[in-house]
Formats: structure tokens, sequence, C-alpha cells
């Protein structure tokens, strides 16, 4: 049977037939369960295998039939009667009568060498039968020789490595390496996003140079990197095994591929061995408006702080993919003024060439008077998961026309700069509209005269961070006046340290030690913490601690507690800073016992083995007892990566005169000003202005109802992600994961001149909703597992000051209420008809409330604060 020569691919021999039974399994379930409860269905036949023709000149160049017989589907699981969506169904009601003769029309492939050169079918067969044909032929392509190779079968074109033992040859296919068109996209943080992971084996036994059998199994895991308890798996295995071999037909004598070809059947065409796309329709699916009426109520700007928001907002998300320009027209020019700016997040969070087209058709940018609608598309766009360059084109091309809103014009330009970033950092950087943007946004800045469009162009790139930029940035952080200096170094402060050359830790230096000329407080400690954030000399730490004394009165106090929070919280530099305070002309009491209400402190939220996330309040007091700046920043990170997942500043300045106060050293002749700035998921947005000079102060001081200020509210899509796969077995498998986020953030600045007392309050509400779906889509049958996550939370970070006596009282809280927590999941096996077996599981749980500590002698004072109020709870104002 042998034949000499012959070692490359397997042979068959003349005049026989071969007899196989074959089997294809899916299984879908979470990540560490045993397959024996996974959700999943099998399809079993005989496959009969002859070969056709030898080439005369190459006794490895053979033309083989294959045959599929006797189909049979049921579930990969044994399960009782009732829970079986089989039961009573014959193969052909289950596949379909149509469906069932073209699966077991017989195909003819050419194999060369053990690779398959051509597949040769029948042209008007359905994709998916073909498919299932595409993955048992792709199972006879082998070699007998160790060795890696490009191959091509149904999963593309792949990297392919072969392992030799004897008669036994394993076949490890590299599953990131293969060429296939399919759709994925995933979100743009690693943090946010879906960690995926693939492998394939395929093992051969051999006997007398063929196939005695063949076992198959790919594995595909899909984990949220923040929470990597939620994933799913899909398993796929494949088995084939010789059963007998019968004596059977003849060769076909010719001398060419083509000549059998026409013997045998004229109908048969030459097709590619990869698989085709093939996407089962849903019909009993519900049309964009009728799903739009289903969860509108919960779109209320009432509710939007509550999961079930969240979780309509995706699913709005999803079928807003699926539909035409003019169905998504026809809901956003229907829908009143109270729920179109939830429309219009979730139209341009879908990010698709309708929705894109659909929303900028409906907006009208020379109108100021939609712009609330405006601005919820700017920040929906700049959260985008994964941005195109059309939608960057877009903005540039509004910018360039009339905008009637300066502010709208402003946050244009903004989310211009957050979408440069977000294109860069996946190797789109030299695209023609990237590198159109960010020249205009130089340019410009370049020739801006106004201190408005040079805040501006600074906030977009403090968004883009670009490496070219740095320049610039260093150039107004130094020279800039008050409020641009401190935006162009707190730009520099985002830029990751490997960044921040020498000539900007120079300039910083400069800055913070006032070699030039004299600089806020603002700007000198965020100088100060940029330079002990990025990896800071032995004598650049020891000058900053000898500054210390030396500084106004509260600058004295926040650099020490920087210093005591860099030792405390032990971030890179407090080794630097630990072999500093060795020397006792840096460390000693004069220095360490300074006065004063002004502090910084970092701690933990939350510390896991997927991730881990820190909170950090710092605030600055002017030296009469008025708020200058105050920042809260919470961080996410990860062994790899960070995610600035929410910054609120609230900076204050000029107020000094309200109560008959001496300003500190340079700041005599600031404009009285009050305003919040945020950063949300790394992306800054616009700043809001409480007041803006001493008049504007008076009014709203004498009109104010103590509310507080919006400043940011909507919905964000946070995690965005999906793969489709195709099965070595044939069917496409896709693996989405969608998370949303409901967000209402608002801040607030009050003074009581009567109780001489100022508080500033940001609260930050948020619910979040996951959704994962991992489904096999085998046309006739669905199987897949739903898994969801829902949470919602409050967090206040309140800072009350009375100055009425001196040193004056400062209380800081962070607080946490009670968070409710739910996780759900469900695995599913559904046939056309609507028979559908489900299997459910839930968890609910309460994270309870909690107030953060921050130091001590935060601690001390809020008793005094507290103590001291008697019935202090007047209006404000």
């Amino acid at each position: 049977a042998f034949l000499t020569g012959h070692t490359t691919g397997p042979s068959l021999n003349n005049d026989k037939l071969y007899k196989f039974a074959y089997s294809a399994e899916v299984y879908v379930d979470r990540v560490k369960a045993s397959l024996q409860k996974s959700a999943g269905y099998r399809i079993s036949s005989g496959v009969d295998v002859n070969l056709l023709w030898r080439n005369p000149d190459n006794d490895d160049d053979q033309l083989v039939k294959i045959t599929i017989k006797d189909v049979q589907v049921e579930n990969v699981n044994e399960r009782p009667a009732a829970k079986n969506i089989f039961t009573g169904k014959s193969t052909e009601r289950i596949i379909g009568k149509d469906y069932l003769e073209a699966l077991q029309r017989p195909i003819v492939v050419e194999l060369v060498r053990g690779k398959v050169k051509t597949f040769y079918s029948y042209q008007n067969e359905p994709g998916f039968t073909q498919n299932i044909k595409r993955g048992l032929a792709s199972l006879f392509q082998l070699q007998l020789h160790s060795g890696s190779s490009r191959e091509v079968d149904i999963s593309g074109k792949c990297n392919t490595t072969y392992h030799v033992r004897q008669d036994q040859v394993t076949k490890i296919k590299d599953l990131d390496s293969c060429e296939i068109e399919r759709k994925r996209f995933t979100s743009h943080n690693r943090i946010l996003d879906v960690g995926t992971k693939g492998t394939s084996a395929t093992v051969y036994v051999l006997e007398d140079s063929f196939i005695k059998s063949i076992k198959a199994e790919e594995n595909f895991v899909f984990v949220l990197n923040y929470r990597r308890k939620t994933g799913a798996k899909i398993v796929s295995k494949q088995r084939l095994e010789l059963k007998s071999v019968q004596a059977g037909m003849g060769l076909i004598a010719a001398k060419q591929v083509a000549g059998v070809i026409k013997t045998l059947d004229p109908n048969y065409v030459a097709m590619p061995l990869e698989a085709e796309p093939v996407k089962s329709e849903c019909k009993k699916c519900p049309s964009l408006s009728e799903h739009w009426q289903s969860i509108r109520e919960h779109m209320h700007p009432d509710k939007l702080s509550k999961p079930e928001a969240a979780k309509s907002f995706l699913s709005f998300i999803q079928n807003i993919r699926k539909a035409t320009k003019e169905e998504i027209l026809k809901i956003i020019r229907s829908e009143n003024k109270e729920f179109l700016p939830q429309v219009v997040d979730a139209v341009t969070s879908a990010q698709t060439p309708e929705s894109l087209e659909a929303v900028l058709e409906f907006l009208d940018f020379k109108d100021a008077s939609t712009f609330i609608l405006q601005e919820r598309f700017l920040y929906a766009c700049g959260f985008a998961s994964h941005p195109s360059e059309m939608l960057l084109k877009s903005l540039i091309e509004k910018f360039k026309e009339d905008v009637a809103s300066e502010e709208i014009r402003e946050t244009l330009v903004i989310v211009m700069g957050a979408l440069i970033r977000k294109l860069c950092d996946r190797e789109g950087c030299k695209l023609p509209a990237v590198v159109e943007a960010k020249r205009l946004i130089l340019n410009r800045l370049e020739k801006a005269t106004k201190d408005d469009n040079v805040q501006m162009y600074l906030l977009a790139l403090k968004n883009a961070l670009l490496p070219e930029a740095i320049p610039a940035l260093l150039k107004y952080a130094e020279s800039g006046e008050g409020p641009i200096s401190s935006l162009a170094a707190t730009a520099l402060q985002r830029y990751d340290p490997s960044f921040l050359t020498k000539e900007v830790k120079e300039t910083m230096n400069r800055i913070y030690h006032q070699t030039r000329r004299v600089h806020e407080k603002t700007v000198r400690t965020t100088a100060a913490a940029i330079i002990l954030n990025s990896n800071p000399s032995y004598m650049e730490v020891k000058n900053i601690l000898l500054s210390i004394g030396e500084l106004p009165m509260e600058m004295n106090k926040y650099m020490l507690s920087m210093i005591q929070d860099i030792l405390h919280f032990e971030m890179p530099s407090s080794k630097t800073v630990q072999q500093v305070l060795k020397d006792m002309r840096a460390h000693n009491y004069d220095r360490f016992s300074k006065m004063g209400s002004s502090s910084a402190y970092t701690g933990y939220i939350t510390r896991g083995p997927d991730v881990s996330s820190t909170y950090s309040l710092d605030i600055l007091y002017s030296g009469s007892g008025i708020l200058r700046r105050s920042n809260m920043n919470i961080h996410v990170f990860d062994r790899n990566t960070e995610l600035h997942a929410i910054q609120v500043v609230i900076e204050a300045q000029g107020l000094e005169s309200i109560i008959a106060a001496t300003p500190d050293e340079g700041e005599e002749n600031l404009d009285s000003f009050a305003g919040m700035s945020a950063i949300l998921f790394d992306f800054q947005l616009r700043p809001v202005t409480f007041f803006q000079g001493y008049g504007d102060l008076m009014s709203k001081m004498l009109s104010a109802t103590g509310d507080p200020m919006n400043v940011v509210k909507g919905l964000v899509l946070l995690t965005d992600f999906l793969q489709e796969i195709q099965l070595q077995s044939g069917p496409t498998a896709s693996a989405e994961f969608m998370g949303g986020l409901a967000i209402d953030i608002s801040g607030g600045m009050e003074f009581s001149l009567w109780y001489r007392e100022s508080k500033t309050n940001v609260k930050n509400r948020v619910a979040i909703f996951i959704a994962g779906n991992t489904e096999v889509d085998s046309f006739f049958v669905k199987t897949g597992m739903e898994t969801t996550l829902e949470a919602e939370t409050s967090l206040d970070f309140i800072s009350t000051v009375q100055f009425s006596q001196y040193p004056f009282l400062v209380c800081m809280q962070m607080d946490r209420v009670d968070s409710p927590f739910r996780t759900h999941m469900t695995k599913y096996e559904s046939l056309p008809s609507g028979r559908r077996y489900t299997a459910r599981r839930g968890k609910a749980a309460t994270l309870a409330g909690n107030e953060y500590p921050l130091h001590q002698e935060n601690s001390n004072m809020c008793k005094k604060v507290f103590g001291a109020k008697s019935d202090s709870a007047g209006s404000w104002f």
C-alpha cells in the first residue's frame, strides 16, 4: 500500500472506499466551567472518501472525493427530553430539506504534497453548508515532516507548525496570525477592553501512510480585563475515525485535473478553501423604532444614573449599528427635547458610517439653540471606543465652517485632540485627517493672540498628548499668564514620564524655583509634581526639600504633604526622597513642622487581582484661607496600563477682596474667578466657569440658589468589543462585550460671609451595566451564553473651610454610598422555530458604603469643624 518515494502527504489506495465516522461539537460556557454542563450541540455523520485520480507524473498530486452521509444533530451533553430542543425532530426538520441535500452533495479536493491545492463544490449552495464541507476538507491537509509553513484552510492563511513522531502528526495553528476578513473592534484603553486567547491543535494518527483518526480542538477564551470573573469560552472539537475500507470505484483516466472534474460533473467549480462570511437573518426582530419605544422610558433625564439607563443605551446602540441612515433620522426627528440628548449619545456611540451621517445631517452647528445636542454629540465623539478617520475629518470640516456657539467651537477642538490621540495609539498618526488636525491645532496655537483661543488649543493638546507639542507647552507653562501657564503645566503632567526630556525637567525646575520670574502657586506645585513623578535626581529632590520653609505658608504645607504622600504611598520617587531625608539640612523639625491647612493624600479604593484603583485628593489654599485649587483623582491600573478614570479640579483666584485679606506674593493682580475642570476616562472635558470677574461674582452671590453646576451628564460607551471567529468545523462564532456608563457629575462652590465659611462639593453619581454575549451560529441552531453585570454608586467629595479664626479649619470628606451589585448568566440553545433551552444563574450583593480615610490631621480638623458648627445650616450666600 505504501508507495515508494511518497513521503510528503497522505496517500489513498486505488479502487478503495474509506468509510469514516465524523463529529463536530461546540461548547459555550464560563471560562473555568467543566464542559459537562455547557450549552452546545453536536453534528455527526458518516464520511465516504475515495481516490478519483492520481497524476501519472506525480504520485503527490491526487484528486479525492469526500461525501457526507447520515447527518444527525443532537445535544452535546446528555439532557432530559424536556430540556432537549432536538427531541422528536428529524434531522431534515432541524436542518431543512434543501440544506440537508446540499450538505450531502460530495465535494472534490485536489491534494498536492498533502496540502489542499483546489476545493471543488457546487456554486449555488448555501454558504453555511459550504463552510461545513470546507471544515471537513481542511482536516485532510497535513504534511509528514516536521516544520512550519503558512497554510490556507477554512480559518484563512495561518502560520502552522507540524510535529511528526512515527505514525503521529500534531498540527498547531497560530490563530492570531490568520488572515481572514472578519469583523473585529476593541476598546481604546486596555483596562476597559477584553483579553482574548485562541488555540488550535490537531492530532493525526496514521496507518499505512493514510489517516486512521483525527482529533482537532480549538479553544477561544474572552475575559473582561477589569473583572476577569466575567468572561466566556468557546470550545470546538472535530473527530474523524476510520471505520472500514471497502472495494470502491476505479480511477478516472485523464491527463489533467480539469478533465476529471468535467467527466465527474461539469457543475463543479473551484472555490476558495477559506470560509465565506455567513450571517443568519433575524426573522422576528423589532424595528429600530419599535425597540426605541420599548426602552424609551428608561432614558428619561431623571433616570440617567440608574443601571437600567445604561442597559437600554447598550441595546439601543446594538440596534442602531444594524440600521440605515433613514431609520436613524426618523427617530431623531420625531423625538422631543427631553429625550433627544440621550438619542444623540447612542447614535454617536454606534460609530457606523450611517449613524455618523444621520447625526451630522440632523445637527446644525450654525444654530445656537441646539447647543445641548451639539455638546452631547461632541462628547460622545470624544469617548468613541474605536473612532474612524471619517469622524475626525467631519469634525475638522465643521470647525472650518460657521459655528454659532463659541463654547461648541472650543469643544470641537478639544474633541479633535482626543481623537488624534486615539487614532495615533492605533498606528493612525500618518492618516491624512490626523496630519491635518495636528497641523491645524499647532499652527493656530502659534498664531493665537486672544487668551481664550490659546486656552482652547492648549486643552486640545492636553488630550492629544503629541510629543511634538511639548516645546509649545513648555513655552506657555513658563511664560504664559495665570490660567494659561497652569493649563500648559497640567497638560505636561499628563504625558508618560518617558516623554519628559531633560529640557522639560529643567523648565519645571526653573518654574518651581522661580529662577526667571515669579509664578503662581498652582503652576509651581504642578511643576514640582512633574519633577517628583518623572524619576527625579537626588539634587532635584534635595532642592525641592530645601525650598520648604522659604515658600508662602500654605505652599510650604502643601509641599510637605506631597513629600509625605510620596513616602506613605511608596511612589516611584520614594527611594530618592528617603535618601535625601538622611541629610539633616533637608530633614529637620523646623522644616517639617510648618503650619497650614493645604494637603495632599493618596489611598486605595480597591486592590484586586485584576485591577486596582486609587484616589488622591489634594487641596491648596491661599494664605487668607480661601481655596486656590482642589483636585480629586481616581486612577485605575493593572500591571501594564493605567486609566485616568476621573479628575475633578475646582480652581479659584482673586477672592481675597471679599474678606478684605491680603493676596499671596505674585497673586496681587489676579481677576476674581472660580471654575471647574474634569477629565473622564482620559478625556479632558471643556472646563466650566462658576464666575469670572468681581461683578459676575457679586451678581451670582446675590442670586445664587446653592444648586451645584452640572459638569457632565450623559451616557458613555466604556467597553466596546466585538470579535467574529471562524470555527474550523464550519460555523461562525462571535463574542461581543459592551459596557455602558450612566454618569452625572456636578460641582459647586459656596460662600457664607455671615458664617465666614466656604464649601466645595463634587457629586459623582454613576451606574454601570456590562453585557457579554458569546454565540455560535450554525444557521439552523444557535448556542451561546449571555452575561450581565450591573452596579450603581455615588461618590461625594466635600471640603468645608471656616475662616472665622486663624489658622482656619478645613475638613475634607470623601464618601461612597451603599452600592448594589448584580450579576446574571444565561446559557441557551435555540432553533429558528423558536424552541429554546435556557439555564440561568444570578447573584446580588451590596458593597457597603464607606468614608474614605484621609490623613489624621484632617480627621482631627473635621471633629473641630462639626463640633464648632452650632446652627449654621442657614442658606448659603
